[in-house]
Parts: C-alpha cells; structure tokens; sequence
C-alpha cells in the first residue's frame, strides 16, 4: 500500500529491513529501528509496545505491527522538507554589494555626462571641447574597475575551493561565509564517522581477549552495529574465535548462542546488573555485558568513531572566528558532551529534534551572531536551511541535506571547513582593497577631467589600467598557495 493513502487509525505489518512508511506507535513485536535520519543516534532505537516509530527510518530484524498517528502531510520527515521550505523563504535573498550600487552609479554617471555636456553648451561653451570633457568623464567614471574589484577575486577563491573538494555554490555564498561568526556542528556523521566502534573490553571474572572471542562468536551472525564493531575489532587483534550454534537474536535485548556447551549472551546491562557498565555508561559509552550461564564475563564499550582531525578543525575555527563551535545533536547527552570533551567543544545543546536545532540557530542570531552550519542529514537540513551559511558533507550527506545547503564538502574533509573560511576572509580583504584601488583611480581622473584639463588618452589608459590590476590582482587567489590547511 502506497503510505500517502494511510490514514490515521490503520494498522500496518512492517517487516524485517523494510522502510517504516508512517509516523505511528508500535501495537505488537519488537524490533530495532535505524532511525538516525531523524534524531542523529548511530546506534538502532529499541521498539516494542506503546513506543513511536518515524516514517522514513529502517526496521531491523523483528517484525512491528503499528497504529498510524499521522497522516502523510504531518509526519516528522513532512515537517522537516516544510521546515526547509520555510527556512529558505524567509531567509533574506542578499546581492552582492556591487550588484546594489552597480545599477544606481551606472545611471548616475549617464546623468552626470550629460550634464557635463549640455550645461556648458547652454551657456554658450564650444562643442568640441565641451563633447571631449564629457566623454573624457563618462570613460574615466564608469565602474568596469569596479564590477572587476569584486567578481575575479570571489570567482577565483570559488574555483580554488572547487579544487580542494569543496563545492560553493555562488559568489553571495562565498561573501556570506567570509562574515561567519560561529560554526555550528552536527555529531553523527559530521564530527564522527557515524558507526560505532569498539573502544574497550573489560573483563569481570576472565581476560578481556577471552570477553572478546566470546562476544564475537555470539556477534557473528548479527546484522546489528554493535555485532560489526565487535567482528571488526576481533579480525583486527587477529583473536581465535571459538565455533558457536544456536544463534537466537531478541531484539532490544541482544543475542545468545553456544560455546563448549555453554551459553554465552551479549546484552543489555539492564538484563545482567554489572558495576563496570554502569561507569561506562556515566562517561557516555554505548555498553554490553558478554555473560556466560547468566553471570556477568566482561563489558564490551562502543562510541562514534571521531573523524581524523576533527580536533584541529575546531581549534583552527576557534582561533578564526574567536569562539568555540557550537555541538548541535539529536543524540543523548552523556554522548554528546563525551564526544564534546575530545574534539574540544564548551557549548553542547543535546536531544534536538530537527526543529530545536532550527530554534538554537535562531537564538544564536538574534544575539547577533552569523551561523555557518556543518550537517549531513535530513534531520540537519532545517538548520542548514535556516543559517547564515549551511554546509553539507558529500560523502555521506543525505540528498535533502546536500540540496539545502549552501556549501558541500565533497569529500567529507572537515579540515576543508576553517580553510574555507580563511579564504573566504582573504577574498573579501582583496575586494575591499580592489574597490579602494578603483575608487580612487576613478575619483582623481574624475576631479582632474572636472577641475583641469585631462587628455583623452591619459584618462582611458588610467581607466583601462585600474581595471586590468584589479582583475589581476583579484586572479591571485586561484593560486594554490591561497588555500590553507588548519
């Protein structure tokens, strides 16, 4: 059944890998749920009776019968695409500043020519000399120099961005990125890689390699996160892993096989009360006990695997811009500052549904503040909608996500992001020095075609030189030594 024609009050059969197709609450079953696109958390949600569950995420391997509570219109990703939608109307539709005055100078000038021109004749002055003086001026004060002070130096930055991985996608977006004042990151899939990985085994009552073999031998058959991070971490110690039978697979609580003839379990720590989970969890690790015939063997702990770099990255942006980033995640808390604490984050606004985010981008500039924001999924494309500057990584980015924003990384290279903006910073410093250049130039020959008496030729070579420097000077930036890495 097509999910636009569910109605609230249906019941629907979602099967093991299926897409859940309505915003709903679960009736029977349970099963765990990828539901990352919508709250950021890496790891599957548990769902069993009375829980909600989100159009658009992933069931895992148990089956779910759920009410639908929503129409198709009012589901939380719907509100997430008119959320965009929202965001991007209303966010002010800038120019750049010569695109302004262009128009207004240019018509200007037109005037002054012909006034220059017929109030002289009318008071009884030469043609010739009067015409001469009148083109003279048109020549010299016309804004070629101008136009040219600002476009070369913006395109050049916009082209040696491209080379280094990152997509600008206007000349009012580069302008915007250079008076950014505070970056603002997603967690998952931004800052991290956005699966989970094995960080830590203890042992209870046995050696953390022996936990280890015996949580991969339970792990083996599992499709879930926990269970590849597991496998993962044993392929790469090299570990022998014992042979198991009997894989049986309750989800939300884990998974049980046998080993020699006994029955070894990875699961919740609710299910098996260990002390050494409870401290790995108050740190802000996703935890499970490996326990045999019930008793506790060892605690297995998981986290988001930080990007390289992701520390330099916010070092370089804090020196940048004078202020830390800000974290901005849907994930929990306890996660959430952990993940803060080793990229080098203060300010970290956890548990944000897509529209809290939106509402902390607003807050920060309404104190005044120009937010350029790093995200990757639909859940972050509100935000990125919404900010001063909305940057999208490419790799992994979701297709709302990369279509909203302003900026893509392409190569999901967080380096890219302060190297971004110091050049950004250095194309609007050759702008401005360009625009002085030319403004001067064109004042002089303007005063001297007005107060003296300026050659036509000296005026069109001082014209014509101004415009060519600038355009030159503007075209430095395609050089690759422009672009700095952090």
């Amino acid at each position: 059944m097509d999910p636009a024609d569910l109605v609230v009050g249906d019941v629907v059969l979602v099967r093991p890998g299926e897409r859940i197709g309505a915003d709903g609450r679960v009736l029977e079953g349970a099963s765990e749920v990828d539901q990352a696109s919508i709250t950021g958390e890496p790891l599957p949600a548990v769902k069993y009776p009375g829980v909600p569950v989100y159009a658009g995420t992933v069931n895992g391997t148990g089956s779910l019968r759920v009410r639908v509570e929503r129409p198709a219109g009012d589901t939380v990703v719907a509100r997430i695409v008119a959320l965009v939608e929202q965001a991007t109307a209303t966010k002010a539709r800038t120019q750049l500043f010569i695109e302004k005055v262009e128009q207004r100078y240019s018509i200007g000038v037109v005037v002054a020519t012909l006034a220059i021109f017929a109030v002289p004749l009318l008071a009884g002055a030469p043609l010739e000399p009067t015409l001469l003086r009148a083109m003279t001026f048109m020549i010299v004060a016309s804004p070629c120099a101008v136009v040219l002070a600002t476009m070369p130096p913006l395109l050049a930055a916009i082209a040696n961005a491209g080379r280094h991985g990152v997509l600008v996608k206007s000349a009012v977006v580069l302008e915007r990125v250079a008076t950014t004042t505070t970056v603002a990151f997603d967690k998952t899939g931004t800052l991290t890689a956005g699966t989970p990985r094995l960080v830590s085994v203890t042992g209870v009552d046995r050696s953390s390699g022996e936990v280890l073999a015996l949580a991969t031998a339970a792990e083996h058959g599992s499709e879930h996160p926990l269970g590849a991070a597991v496998v993962a971490a044993a392929r790469s110690a090299g570990l022998v892993v014992p042979t198991a039978t009997g894989f049986r697979s309750t989800p939300g609580r884990g998974v049980t096989v046998d080993v020699a003839g006994r029955s070894v379990a990875v699961g919740r720590p609710a299910d098996v009360p260990c002390s050494e989970a409870d401290d790995l969890e108050s740190s802000g690790h996703t935890t499970a006990v490996v326990s045999v015939d019930g008793a506790p063997a060892g605690v297995l702990g998981l986290a988001d695997e930080v990007r390289p770099g992701a520390p330099a990255t916010v070092a370089a942006l804090t020196a940048l811009t004078g202020r830390a980033p800000v974290l901005l995640t849907g994930d929990d808390h306890r996660v959430a500052r952990r993940l803060a604490a080793q990229v080098g984050i203060e300010d970290v606004r956890a548990r944000l549904l897509p529209e809290d985010k939106v509402e902390e981008v607003r807050a920060l500039e309404r104190a005044g503040e120009r937010v350029l924001v790093v995200g990757d999924g639909v859940n972050d494309a509100p935000a990125l909608a919404a900010a001063h500057v909305g940057m999208a990584m490419g790799g992994i980015g979701s297709d709302l996500a990369l279509q909203t924003a302003d900026v893509v990384l392409v190569h999901d290279d967080l380096g890219a992001v302060p190297s971004l903006l110091a050049l950004a910073r250095r194309a609007r410093r050759v702008v401005i020095a360009n625009l002085a250049l030319a403004g001067t130039v064109i004042a002089v020959l303007a005063t001297w075609d007005l107060v003296g008496h300026l050659p036509l030729p000296l005026g069109v070579a001082g014209h014509e030189g101004s415009t060519i420097l600038v355009a030159l000077n503007g075209l430095r930036l395609l050089y690759s030594s422009a672009w700095t890495r952090a």
